[in-house]
Parts: C-alpha cells; structure tokens; sequence
C-alpha cells in the first residue's frame, strides 16, 4: 500500500514499507540526495531533517510513523537565488570544509532558530552537540548561527 508524504511543500506517494527509514525513501524514491547518510543509528546528524519543523535525523525515522507530518530537506529550505538565512550565513562564513555534514548542521540550525531565535553559545552548543563535523568547523558553526539569527531578526 503506498505511503503519501509531504515532502518540501509538495505531496508523494512512494511505493515504502511502514519500517522503512525516511533516509532512504529521500533519497532512493524521491531522489533528493541533498540528505545524507552518515552512521546509520542517529548518531552523527548528517542525515537531519525537519519534520513539522523539528529536527530529527532520518535514519532512523520510519516513514509510517510520518502520517500528515510536513517533511523538509535541505533542498527545500532555500533556492540558490534566495537562500535561507542559515544557508547564507553558512556561506558568508565558509563554515563548509569538506561538506559532506552541512546539510544536516544547516537543517539542525535552522530548527533552532525556528525554537530560539537569539539563542546563547550554550544553546547553539547543546542543539548541534549530535551534529557531528570531522573537520572542526564548530566555531563557525556558532558563528554563523549567529549571524544568521540576526539575518532572520531583521526579517
């Protein structure tokens, strides 16, 4: 029986089982790649999403448990002629190194300010603490958090 998902503002049946980790319906059924696999057990965030504009990582979310949830992934946070203000500031402050986590920290970081607007070095801390980036780029992380939560303040 298909699962109907809203995925980035647009609706889709996909031909899933209940247990099937969202990840992987993203990617193999609707071909948005943007969302990545990192560990596989929730681990390392790289795989982060939103879902009713709460992040939770897709690997270990089965889409049977979506039901009417809003689903958005990177490719559905911004475009390339207006980015989303994380996305910006991610730019502005070259926080990507090697890149393969930046889907997840963006998505995890726009779920934050969409919860705290101007949140603390100690909150920026705690909610990208299970985003994990081999590279080190945490200081611009929190930099461009920042940033971009002034870039929405001023919106």
């Amino acid at each position: 029986m298909p699962i109907t998902l809203s995925v980035n503002g647009t609706s889709h049946q996909v031909a899933a089982a209940p247990d099937t980790p969202l990840l992987w319906v993203l990617r193999d059924e609707l071909n948005l790649t943007g969302t990545k696999y990192g560990c596989g057990i929730a681990a390392c965030g790289a795989c982060t999403v939103m879902v009713d504009g709460v992040a939770v990582r897709s690997c270990q979310t089965p889409v049977g448990d979506l039901g009417a949830s809003t689903v958005t992934t990177i490719e559905g946070l911004g475009t390339p002629a207006a980015l989303h203000a994380v996305q910006a500031a991610w730019h502005d402050h070259q926080v990507a190194q090697c890149g393969y986590c930046q889907s997840g920290q963006i998505m995890q970081a726009a779920s934050l300010l969409a919860d705290i607007p101007h949140p603390t070095d100690a909150e920026i801390d705690e909610a990208m603490s299970g985003n994990l980036c081999r590279c080190g780029t945490y200081p611009r992380i929190r930099a461009a958090i920042h940033d971009a939560a002034n870039r929405l303040g001023k919106v």
